[in-house]
């Protein structure tokens, strides 16, 4: 007597687990959070600086362009000198400098050494940023990429809502020196956290400089580049004279002129997070919108900067869709070049020349007699430029559309 055979059913496939985000993600984000706060900190503490260092308040101000001037040249010099090392190594290194810059400005005998410390800092900073990007790319999933992109910059948000006037405060009571020593304090920590937490990558193969160097001598990255420029000078045109604007044209007083610039920093936040999920599926599409709707709110708040509920709406709509695109610049650079640290830092020069450019071209405007709605419209058409300058991919993404999907040319 035979018996039937049994057939086995396999076992049900498993799920497919969704990548999670590594911790190192977050760590990045820190140690960026604390050299944003080092950046910004200075221009909270101009008068108590200059009675300190015996320096009029417009010398104060230079160190703000000392910082970002050695952020966009030492930075990708800084990058170049750590090339053969792993990119961990080169996190601590850049920690350690950074860690000496800072306890050399916060014991500054006098302006000369404070100058040479900001410089150091600067550059420290700017080739962070790309090392840093350099590793979130390689730690995360390709799906989350966009995201992690976004945390690791949001460091870069929460520095402007809470490490600027945590660090200001700090200077307010304590005296300026105190502000520098803290941040010295934190950043040696983050530097100790990440010593511990972010792994030690595979060693990434030898490339000589001629190698590296290769992909920016191609035209189509410095066209991406532009548009990350043109984004941030929009930004920052108007940013960096929110102040006056809003105590001199808007007529708020000065205690809440403070409370709008944290509600300004919270929007960023917010739109940071919100590119960030968006920016590896649509990044064309998210730039796009954000500078169509960056040109309207810079328009908006040019046209009625005199009445405070469009210029606040302004104000908070400039904080959504300003510096909160900078996931999806990141992410369409890295699909334009390698996501190696010198094009990464080469990319944070361009976006800092953007800060630089933009208050500079505001402040023109203001100077030239055009009052100070003048870094509005500066902005506006800044933003409009870097619109311009997304038109050749979106005419090559329609293209490419039009040949994948007939339909979209025969229409319905």
């Amino acid at each position: 007597m035979t018996t039937a055979p049994t057939t086995r059913t396999a076992p049900p496939a498993a799920p497919k687990s969704r990548p999670t985000m590594p911790l190192t993600v977050y760590v990045l984000g820190l140690g960026i959070f604390a050299m944003v706060t080092s950046e910004l900190q200075v221009s909270g503490l101009m008068p108590v600086m200059a009675r300190g260092l015996d320096v009029p308040i417009p010398q104060i101000g230079y160190l703000i362009s000392y910082y970002a001037f050695a952020m966009a040249v030492g930075g990708p010099l800084l990058a170049v000198a750590l090339l053969r090392l792993r990119h961990k190594s080169g996190l601590m290194v850049l920690f350690a400098l950074f860690v000496l810059g800072e306890a050399l400005a916060a014991a500054s005998p006098g302006y000369a050494v404070m100058v040479l410390a900001r410089i150091v800092t600067g550059a420290v900073s700017g080739a962070f940023f790309g090392v840093a990007l350099a590793v979130c790319v390689e730690v995360a999933d390709e799906k989350l990429r966009g995201r992690a992109t976004s945390l690791v910059l949001g460091g870069l948000m929460v520095g402007t809502v809470l490490g600027l006037p945590g660090a200001n405060l700090i200077g307010q009571h304590w005296g300026w020196r105190a502000s520098f020593w803290t941040v010295t304090a934190l950043t040696a920590v983050v530097g100790l956290i990440t010593a511990a937490t972010v792994p030690a990558l595979e060693k990434q193969e030898a490339r000589s400089l001629r190698e590296e160097t290769a992909e920016l001598k191609r035209p189509r990255l410095w066209a991406v580049f532009s548009t990350s420029t043109l984004v941030i000078g929009a930004t920052y045109a108007a940013f960096s004279y929110f102040t006056p604007i809003l105590k001199q044209v808007t007529g708020f007083g000065d205690g809440t002129v403070p409370l709008l610039l944290i509600a300004y920093g919270v929007a960023t936040v917010i739109g940071n997070n919100v590119v960030g999920r968006l920016a590896d599926r649509h990044t064309l599409p998210v730039l796009t919108a954000g500078l169509i709707a960056l040109t309207a709110f810079l328009t908006l708040f040019g046209l009625l900067a005199d009445q405070p509920v469009p210029a606040v709406v302004a104000l908070l709509g400039t904080g959504l869709v300003g510096v909160t695109m900078n996931p999806a610049l990141v992410t369409r650079v890295m699909r334009t070049a390698n996501g190696r640290p010198l094009v990464n830092t080469v990319h944070t020069s361009m976006i800092t020349m953007g800060v630089v450019i933009g208050s500079w071209a505001g402040g023109l405007g203001i100077g030239a007699g055009y009052g100070l709605r003048a870094p509005l419209w500066v902005g506006a058409t800044l933003a409009v430029l870097g619109f311009l300058s997304l038109l050749p991919d979106l005419i090559t993404a329609r293209r490419i559309r039009r040949a994948t999907d007939p339909a979209a040319t025969t229409g319905p």
